[in-house]
């Protein structure tokens, strides 16, 4: 199996069920993983492989739509994956709220989704 990842894929958006969310938007990172099985034993060819230029604006075409929850924004970008690439396997998102507005927190939220054929 073959592995396409994008790390640190940086947002600015407007996600959350807090209107000043809505209104403020928020720093998001993503990680994307995704797995197939090559149709060779040597990839040579764009073609034989996934395209994770492609990958990255279906990421980033589904993080400029504002959405309440991070899980469906995980789960959407994997169906959209699946959906474009049918070769693929496996599939993990996570996807990461550099500065929750929670009083006296420091740190991110995020949440993760995998998905396997």
């Amino acid at each position: 199996m073959v592995f396409i990842h994008l790390h640190n894929l940086r947002f600015f958006s407007f996600h959350g069920v807090h209107e000043e969310e809505k209104i403020l938007g928020n720093d998001y990172e993503a990680n994307i993983s995704v797995g197939f099985e090559p149709s060779t034993n040597i990839i040579r060819h764009l073609d034989e492989t996934l395209d994770y230029t492609a990958i990255f604006q279906l990421v980033k075409q589904r993080m400029d739509i504002p959405t309440p929850l991070l899980e469906t924004i995980a789960m959407e970008i994997s169906a959209a994956i699946q959906s474009k690439y049918t070769s693929v396997t496996k599939i993990s998102v996570s996807i990461k709220k550099l500065h929750p507005p929670i009083n006296n927190f420091k740190g991110a939220v995020g949440v993760s989704f995998e998905w396997n054929k």
